[in-house]
């Protein structure tokens, strides 16, 4: 009779018992306990970075082709994040900071100003690559931290998150509670939309042609492709007026995407966003989504108040 083998219990995308339990002790910053993934996790990691190499080689944009050599990652395991900032560190001061999961909206821009990115340490089932209900260790380790690489692009990065600090200066000083909160509920949703349709799904004009920058594509196998190639893609130069007032769905290949010139180009619309919120242009923008909860609006209120 055979004998069963003891594996790991894994840190799985939903199915992780570490991941519960640090949520229900309320851990938001957690270690990567890296002798808990299994060989099943290691297989999916294996099989991502696989099928992805030769799409990022054609559809990803230098900086990100540079960066992901930069870190030298193991396309047989999942990393781990100590050895990932042990090459991220020195070339932006940025560095990968495991979370348990979902992060407040102000708690997450204030990490990049920090030069730090809340980033999932579980990751998706081997036999369901193209399924992600949450960002996963892919999604953040090779679709974002690549970027981070990059001077230019971790500047922008760090002056988002000084954005999210203007923010909740400015609200601070609306005293009609209602008001405040509608405010803040356009603001939050301003940001969060450029932050979707520049970091997890912009791209830039380059001397081959259009290619992909935002990590959102740069994860996703159908999509880079979709992104680039497909005729029912709508792409346009990035207004900054077009990024916050235009809605996006997750669950579906984005029909919409905006171009930047550069990366300087992209700081620029930065500064410009802050700008704007100086001025309360930001304060009532299209509804739709993305929604904004309660905890995003508490961590901007209570960053208010102190």
């Amino acid at each position: 009779m055979a004998r069963l083998s003891v594996h790991p219990p894994g840190l799985t995308t939903t199915e992780s018992p570490f991941i519960e339990q640090a949520q229900r002790d309320g851990q938001l910053y957690i270690t990567q306990p890296y002798d808990l993934y299994s060989d099943e996790n290691h297989a999916a990691w294996r099989k991502l970075f696989e099928r992805m190499l030769p799409r990022w080689q054609r559809y990803g944009n230098e900086h990100f082709l540079k960066g992901i050599d930069s870190l030298c990652l193991d396309p047989d395991r999942v990393p781990r994040l100590e050895e990932v900032n042990r090459f991220l560190r020195p070339l932006t001061g940025f560095q990968a900071k495991a979370v348990s999961g979902y992060i407040p909206a102000f708690l997450f821009f204030d990490c990049l100003r920090n030069r730090a990115f809340p980033t999932t340490i579980t990751i998706r089932r081997s036999d369901k690559l193209d399924y992600l209900p949450e960002p996963d260790i892919f999604h953040d380790i090779a679709g974002h931290v690549p970027m981070h690489t990059d001077k230019h692009f971790a500047e922008t990065l760090v002056r988002f998150g000084e954005c999210a600090h203007t923010a909740a200066e400015l609200v601070s000083g609306i005293r009609d509670h209602e008001t405040q909160i509608h405010c803040l509920t356009s603001i939050i949703k301003a940001m969060a939309r450029f932050f979707w349709f520049t970091i997890e799904f912009g791209l830039m004009r380059g001397a081959n042609g259009l290619k992909v920058y935002g990590s959102g594509l740069l994860s996703s196998y159908g999509e880079i492709a979709h992104a680039i190639e497909s005729p029912e893609v709508q792409r346009f130069p990035i207004q900054l007026e077009w990024a916050i007032n235009q809605s996006f769905e997750i669950d579906h290949y984005q029909p919409l995407l905006f171009v930047v010139d550069s990366f300087d180009h992209l700081f620029s619309l930065v500064d410009e966003l802050e700008k704007w919120m100086k001025a309360g242009k930001l304060n009532n923008v299209a509804p739709g989504e993305p929604g904004v909860n309660e905890h995003d609006l508490q961590s901007f209120l209570e960053a208010a108040i102190i």
